[in-house]
C-alpha cells in the first residue's frame, strides 16, 4: 500500500514537473534584438583590431566584442550606405528588388518589400528605428510606414549636420529630423541624441520583447564633433582628429546602450549585432588596415567591416568566427534566435542563420558572396578563398587566404578560376531585378556601347591606380 502511494506520488510529481517545464518553456521570453549600424567606420578604427593606430580607443566596443563573437570575415552587402541598409532590412541581396546604388536606395526601398519588423509583430515585438534611415525621402517610406512602432531620426540622404537639428535647416547637410511621421526641432549632438532615444526605448520596453535598430550616422561626413573632444587628439591630421572625436561619442553610445540593457535586466537575453554599413571612408581619413581600399570600392577595405554578435545567454564570450558572413544574414539569424518563421508573403531570404557558424558548428555559411553596382561597372564575387574584383573592364583575381591585402593579381596565372568566378557572377546577376531607375541597366557597358547607359561612375584614386597597374602589366 505504501509502495503504491509512493509510486502515485512520484508519478504526480513527475507529471507536475513536466507540465511546469512546458509552462516555463512556453513562458520563456523571446530574445530582444538590437542592431547597431555605424556609418563608414574603418576596419582598424576599433581598438580590438590589433592593426589599429595608437590614437584609436574604443573601450565600449571592445567590451561588446569580448562579450560575444568577433566576425573576422564579416561583410556589408555593398560598399556604400543605402544599399547595405536595404539588404539588412530585407535579408536579401538588395539587387533582387532593383537597388544597386546609394542614389537608388536613398530614393526609396520598394513599398512591397517586407522589412525586418514586419516579421516580428505577430510575436509581440515592439520595434523602433533611430538615426539614419536612408531608404526613402518621403513619408510613405518613413520607418513608421514600414513596420516600426517608433522612429527618431532623419530621412534625407546619407550625410547630416551633427549640431543643427532644426527642421527648417536647409544647408548642405540639412534634412528635417523626425519623431514618428512629424518633423521636429531638436537640440544636442546628433550621435548623443540617437543614443539617448535608443536608451529611453530600451528602458520603457523592458517588459516585452523589443527590436531596436540604431542607425548611427557617425562617423560619416561632415567632420563635426564637440571642440573639447577634438582637442583630445593630436595626430597631426585635423580631419583624423575630428574623426577620432566622433568615434569617441559613437563608442560612448555603445556603452550606454549596453548599460541600459543591463539596468533593464535583459542584457543576457539580448542578441546585439554591431557592424558598419561599409568600409571606412578615404575622405574622412579612416583606417582600414590591413585591408586594401576604402568605401566605394570592392576591395576588402570597402566591404569587410567591424562586425560583432553578442548574446550572453547563448554565445560563448571572447570568441572569433572566421566564416565569411554578410549583413544580409542578420535578419534570418534574428528570426532563428527568436524561433520565428518568416512571413509567408515574404520572398525567400538570400541571408542565412549565422548561429551555427558563430557557435563553431560549421565552417561555411555561403558558397559564394556577390557585390554589384550594376551599370557603374563595379562588381565582385567571393568563392571560398578566391575573390574576383571587376572595375569597368579590368579584372583582378586574389587568393584572400594567402593575400589578404589584395596585392597580387592572379588573373593571368589562373585563367580557369577567373572564368569560373566570372560565370558565377553572370549567372547571379541574371537572377537580379532591373534597377529601380529605368534609365540605367544592371549590366555595365563602356560609354556609347549601350543605348541608355550613362557614362561610367567616377573612379576613386585607388581604383584609378589599380587600372593603371593592370594596363602596365
Amino acid at each position: 500500500m505504501k509502495r503504491r502511494n509512493f509510486l502515485k506520488s512520484v508519478i504526480a510529481t513527475s507529471t507536475g514537473l513536466a507540465i511546469s517545464g512546458k509552462t516555463m518553456a512556453a513562458n520563456k521570453r523571446k530574445p530582444n534584438i538590437v542592431v547597431i549600424l555605424t556609418d563608414d567606420q574603418g576596419y582598424a578604427d576599433v581598438s580590438y583590431n590589433k592593426h589599429h593606430p595608437p590614437e584609436v580607443s574604443t573601450p565600449n566596443i571592445d567590451a561588446l566584442a569580448k562579450s560575444g563573437v568577433v566576425l573576422t570575415e564579416g561583410y556589408a552587402s555593398c560598399h556604400v550606405c543605402s544599399p547595405t541598409r536595404a539588404g539588412l532590412m530585407t535579408g536579401r541581396y538588395q539587387q533582387r528588388f532593383g537597388i544597386y546604388t546609394a542614389g537608388q536606395g536613398g530614393s526609396g526601398l520598394p513599398l512591397d518589400e517586407v522589412l525586418f519588423p514586419n516579421h516580428l509583430k505577430r510575436d509581440g515585438y515592439v520595434s523602433a528605428a533611430f538615426g539614419k534611415w536612408h531608404m526613402g525621402l518621403t513619408l510613405e517610406y518613413n520607418a513608421i510606414n514600414r513596420g516600426f512602432d517608433e522612429f527618431y531620426g532623419f530621412m534625407g540622404r546619407g550625410a547630416r549636420d551633427y549640431f543643427n537639428l532644426k527642421k527648417d535647416f536647409v544647408g548642405k547637410f540639412g534634412h528635417p529630423m523626425y519623431r514618428g511621421l512629424e518633423e521636429i526641432d531638436d537640440e544636442g549632438y546628433l550621435t548623443t541624441r540617437i543614443t539617448e532615444e535608443a536608451v529611453s526605448f530600451i528602458e520603457k520596453s523592458k517588459d516585452k520583447p523589443f527590436f531596436a535598430y540604431v542607425g548611427y550616422n557617425a562617423v560619416h561626413a561632415p567632420a563635426q564633433a564637440p571642440e573639447e573632444d577634438i582637442k583630445l587628439f593630436n595626430t597631426g591630421d585635423k580631419t583624423r582628429d575630428i574623426l577620432m572625436a566622433m568615434l569617441k561619442h559613437l563608442d560612448l553610445g555603445v556603452g550606454e546602450i549596453v548599460a541600459a540593457l543591463k539596468r533593464a535586466g535583459v542584457y543576457e537575453n539580448t542578441i546585439v549585432f554591431y557592424l558598419s554599413d561599409n568600409g571606412g571612408s578615404g575622405v574622412m581619413n579612416a583606417n582600414n588596415a590591413p585591408l586594401r581600399g576604402f568605401k566605394q570600392e570592392n576591395y576588402e577595405g570597402g566591404i569587410r567591416v567591424p562586425f560583432i554578435v553578442s548574446w550572453p545567454e547563448r554565445l560563448k564570450a571572447g570568441t572569433k568566427c572566421s566564416v565569411p558572413i554578410c549583413s544580409i544574414d542578420i535578419l534570418p539569424t534574428a528570426l532563428a534566435a527568436a524561433g520565428i518563421e518568416p512571413l509567408k508573403k515574404a520572398p525567400a531570404f538570400d541571408g542565412k542563420n549565422m548561429l551555427p557558424a558563430l557557435e563553431g558548428k560549421i565552417d561555411k555559411l555561403h558558397d559564394h558572396l556577390f557585390w554589384s553596382k550594376g551599370h557603374e561597372g563595379k562588381w565582385a564575387v567571393r568563392s571560398g578563398d578566391w575573390k574576383l574584383v571587376f572595375l569597368q573592364g579590368e579584372k583582378e583575381l586574389f587568393n584572400l587566404k594567402k593575400d589578404l591585402g589584395e596585392t597580387t593579381n592572379l588573373a593571368d596565372k589562373y585563367p580557369e578560376k577567373l572564368k569560373e568566378l566570372t560565370k558565377l557572377y553572370d549567372e547571379w546577376l541574371e537572377g537580379m531585378a532591373d534597377p529601380v531607375d529605368p534609365k540605367v541597366s544592371k549590366h555595365w557597358a563602356p560609354k556609347g556601347e549601350s543605348a541608355g547607359t550613362p557614362a561610367p561612375a567616377k573612379l576613386t584614386k585607388a581604383e584609378k591606380e589599380a587600372r593603371r597597374a593592370a594596363r602596365e602589366k
